[in-house]
């Protein structure tokens, strides 16, 4: 689909002092969603460019991925899985490995809308204010729209 015909629209704000809500619907099944969102084999097929290393979702398990930038430069990314909730809900740590030692915390709600769409919300909590609006002006909300638009486009064929 395309993005001028795309209903959904990733919206991302600020929230206190340290944290960031990013919010988008989903024209899935929540079960659908979390189902592919929590699967390893999935994630290369919406995250641009990623292969997952690790993937171990249960709490206390971790998971990494490596996405390969334009120049063929490999950026790690991990965390650990705090709390999975199917299908509502997780609860996970989130690290770039280009700066390390700045871990946020990302909670997941998936609610059902109750007509086949589903809302996602996600708050991540930064140490600092100074770190989350280093996240906000680096690019991460066209960066999550982007694969929150491949999600949809996956989850569409998925439920084909």
């Amino acid at each position: 689909m395309s993005d001028a015909t795309r209903r959904n629209r990733l919206e991302v704000s600020p929230k206190g002092d340290r944290e960031i809500l990013a919010t988008r619907v989903f024209d899935a099944p929540r079960d659908l969603v979390f189902e592919t969102m929590m699967d390893p084999e999935m994630i290369p097929e919406y995250w641009s460019d990623t292969k997952v290393d690790v993937m171990d979702v249960r709490p206390g398990g971790s998971w990494r991925y490596l996405s390969v930038g334009p120049d063929g430069t490999e950026h790690g990314f991990r965390g650990t899985y705090r709390e999975i909730s199917p299908p509502e809900r997780v609860v996970q740590t989130f690290e770039w490995e280009g700066m390390p030692g700045h871990v946020s915390v990302e909670t997941m709600v998936l609610e059902d809308l109750g007509d086949g769409r589903t809302k996602v919300e996600v708050t991540t909590i930064f140490h600092t204010g100074e770190e989350r609006d280093g996240m906000l002006g680096s690019g991460m909300e066209g960066g999550m729209g982007e694969l929150y638009d491949r999600l949809e486009d996956l989850l569409a064929s998925r439920a084909s």
